[in-house]
Formats: structure tokens, C-alpha cells, sequence
């Protein structure tokens, strides 16, 4: 990581359909070998199995989806003199909407559907109800933080 200066952020153009520019970061994580049209393909079959399955709004369950897998807290190790600690740091927004993308779509892959879509339209549904794996993903994240608590003091 250079020390000069950050990466400066580049933005990301609102997605086709629905004009949102978080659905295009998720379609761009869920993205292989650079091949966008099938990542839309699997992103919007999804939403359209979403739309004939709950009769919801799609891209409103996929905004309920992010918000319950966005954790609050994370650990961080940190080194103080000689022992390494784990310790529990309040997540950035940006990096929030990063892990929440990246566990969705982690456990998408993981599930045992025939096809991605299917994969991703059940992940979404169960993420929006509050279960699921990557709700799992952040309990835990949440439950390793509250357990190191007693470390907080070496926030920096």
C-alpha cells in the first residue's frame, strides 16, 4: 500500500434498468473474467425470480438484503508490545456496503441451486429476512467483536 497518498474513489455509472449505482458495484463484484452482460443476466433474472416469487419491489429487497448483512463492528489485529490483539473498530460506510457485496455474493456461490440466479435470488431472500449465511457472516463478525470488547482500549 503506498504511503504517498489514497486511491482516489472512482464512481461507478447507475446500472441500466433500475439506475442505481450499488447495483452496479454488486453486479461489477459478482463479475468473472470481465464478462458484465452475464453478471446482468444473473443479477436481473434473479430480481425478475424475486418479483414472481414475494410480489415485492426487487430492488427495494435487495436494499433490505445489504442493510441486514452491513456489519457495525469488526476486529483488527494490533500489535502491542510483542502480543497481538484482536480489536473491535466501528466499520467505515464504504468498507459496510463492501463486505455486505462481498458475503452476499460469497454466499450465493456456496448455496446448492442448480443455477447462480437461483443462488442469488434465494441468498437475497433470505438475507432480507434476516437469516441466510451472510447474516450468519455478520453475526459473527458482530459476536467476535463483543467478545474482544475488553481490548477496545487499544483503538487507535
Amino acid at each position: 500500500m503506498s504511503r504517498r497518498h489514497a486511491a482516489e474513489k472512482r464512481d461507478v455509472l447507475p446500472d441500466a434498468k433500475y439506475g442505481d449505482q450499488v447495483l452496479t458495484k454488486f453486479m461489477n463484484s459478482l463479475m468473472l473474467n470481465g464478462k458484465k452482460s452475464i453478471a446482468e443476466r444473473i443479477v436481473y433474472g434473479a430480481f425478475d425470480q424475486i418479483q414472481s416469487r414475494t410480489s415485492q419491489e426487487p430492488l427495494g429487497v435487495f436494499h433490505e438484503a445489504l442493510g441486514n448483512i452491513k456489519p457495525q463492528l469488526e476486529v483488527r489485529s494490533r500489535r502491542v508490545g510483542g502480543a497481538t490483539y484482536q480489536v473491535p473498530t466501528e466499520v467505515r460506510t464504504d468498507r459496510r456496503q463492501a463486505l455486505a457485496i462481498r458475503w452476499l455474493i460469497e454466499a450465493a456461490r456456496k448455496r446448492s441451486e442448480n443455477t447462480m440466479t437461483e443462488r442469488l435470488s434465494g441468498e437475497l431472500l433470505d438475507a432480507a429476512n434476516g437469516r441466510g449465511a451472510a447474516v450468519k457472516k455478520r453475526e459473527d463478525t458482530h459476536r467476535m467483536a463483543e467478545a474482544n470488547r475488553a481490548f477496545s482500549h487499544y483503538r487507535w
